[in-house]
């Protein structure tokens, strides 16, 4: 049985993704997530890493409409989040974090100033805040996902953590 517990934390995440508050989450908040990451790393949104990132965006839309999007109306409501990350994801956070993936890894690689795949801690806080995270919690959420402590945030560790992060209530 799932705890009424777990299902406020996972209503709680729901706000990260509804970027312009407006109660349900579409295709536009994935589009302002994009804008405000291409903002923060001054990149064209026609560049290359610019279009990368609005076809990730779209891609994790469809993936997430296609997994909560219950009545086919092109949004997700909290009570459709709810449901469908306890039913859908708890089990298989490994599912969340491939429709995840193409957006992460388009976020990454603005933040990743050498082309490594990795980004400083300092440009993954600037990534989370972008996205709407206060800044401690940007700030603490960036060092947590340094595990190595070399002071760089790698995809893998990004993709799982945020996995985690929407699917376990931990």
């Amino acid at each position: 049985m799932v705890s009424s517990e777990y299902e406020r934390r996972i209503a709680a995440r729901f706000a990260t993704f509804d970027q312009d508050g407006n109660g349900y989450i579409d295709r536009e908040d994935f589009s302002v997530a994009a804008k405000a990451l291409l903002a923060e790393f001054g990149t064209a949104a026609r560049s290359d890493k610019g279009q990368a990132l609005y076809l990730g965006a779209e891609a994790f839309w469809q993936g997430m409409a296609g997994i909560a999007d219950r009545d086919g109306d092109q949004r997700i409501t909290r009570d459709e989040f709810v449901g469908s990350a306890v039913k859908r994801l708890r089990d298989n956070p490994e599912r969340f974090a491939e429709i995840a993936r193409p957006f992460l890894h388009a976020a990454l690689d603005l933040a990743d100033p050498d082309g490594d795949g990795k980004a400083t801690v300092e440009d993954t806080v600037r990534v989370l805040k972008a996205l709407g995270a206060p800044e401690d919690i940007a700030r603490a959420a960036a060092a947590t996902l340094d595990q190595d402590g070399d002071g760089r945030v790698a995809e893998t560790e990004i993709v799982s953590a945020f996995a985690r992060y929407f699917t376990v209530p931990e």
